[in-house]
């Protein structure tokens, strides 16, 4: 099995040491490099081309969300899932806004952060439920576009997009509806196009500011 290859970004040598050393017990991730900076972690991402960064938010010089949106912009192929202590609406938001797959809690339980690198690294995405509810919170309450003007989702396509907004990945989807994997990413495509995006987080990000989810 091919390693998950993944960059570690956090300005606390303790912290970082910790995550590390978390990732070299778990099977089929490989860390091949660890930033103490934003800045640090764009190099990284373009000198290794990792299948994922693990990114802290809050450090020196180029924080998180720069840094990931600028591996997104330059890196093809490279995911960025967020790990921090952080959970404020401002937090949330800037993250998923650069193109984080996931935002994780470093509280959260070793088990979940594995999960959690897994499935972002295949293209799923994963945010915490506390960031979930956060996030439902602050766009339906800060959302001007009615319903009436969003797109229209068939009853399937919203179906799935809950399932996605609840870090379901897509073989889970499947034998969730009793639908194959292909028709659960056809469904996806269909509600990409409809919303005018190209991933899973801004799908979900671009339905609940619509008032769909």
């Amino acid at each position: 099995m091919i390693p998950i290859r993944v960059v570690v970004a956090d300005d606390h040598p303790i912290v970082r040491a910790g995550i590390v050393g978390l990732l070299g017990t778990a099977a089929g991730i490989e860390v091949v490099g660890e930033a103490s900076n934003g800045a640090e972690a764009v190099e990284l991402a373009r000198a290794e081309h990792p299948d994922l960064v693990l990114m802290d938010l809050r450090m020196p010089g180029v924080d998180g969300a720069s840094a990931t949106a600028e591996i997104v912009a330059s890196v093809p192929g490279t995911r960025v899932l967020v790990l921090t202590t952080y959970e404020t609406d401002e937090h949330i938001l800037s993250a998923i806004e650069a193109g984080a797959g996931g935002y994780l809690l470093k509280a959260a339980p070793q088990e979940e952060i594995l999960a959690g690198i897994r499935a972002v690294a295949s293209g799923e995405t994963v945010l915490a439920p506390s960031i979930a509810a956060k996030l439902v919170a602050r766009l339906r309450a800060g959302a001007v576009e009615t319903a009436e003007a969003a797109p229209s989702l068939s009853p399937r396509e919203l179906e799935v997009l809950r399932l996605v907004a609840a870090g379901r990945s897509n073989p889970e989807i499947a034998r969730e509806l009793f639908i194959g994997e292909a028709t659960v990413k056809t469904h996806l495509l269909h509600a990409f196009e409809k919303l005018e995006v190209s991933d899973r987080t801004r799908a979900v990000t671009r339905a609940m500011e619509l008032g769909l989810l």
